[in-house]
């Protein structure tokens, strides 16, 4: 009437799933440099480390700035 918490041996378990290592790391890789050119935009495209002429950068993610705590005034 009662079940057991601890399985029996006659129980299966449903077997783990391998995830190919191969398959990840390029798409990790992808995104660790798409969140660097995030980051990097986003807290320091401004000033002396500008890339791109003008302001429009500093516009674009000034919001973002304040919002994740980067300092632009």
């Amino acid at each position: 009437m009662a079940q057991s918490a601890v399985p029996s041996a006659q129980q299966s378990r449903p077997a783990p799933v391998r995830v190919p290592v191969r398959e990840v790391v390029p798409w990790a890789v992808l995104a660790a440099v798409l969140g660097l050119v995030l980051i990097y935009f986003v807290g320091a495209e401004q000033g002396a480390t500008s890339l791109f002429g003008g302001n429009w950068v500093h516009e674009f993610t000034h919001d973002g700035r304040h919002l994740l705590g980067f300092p632009c005034h």
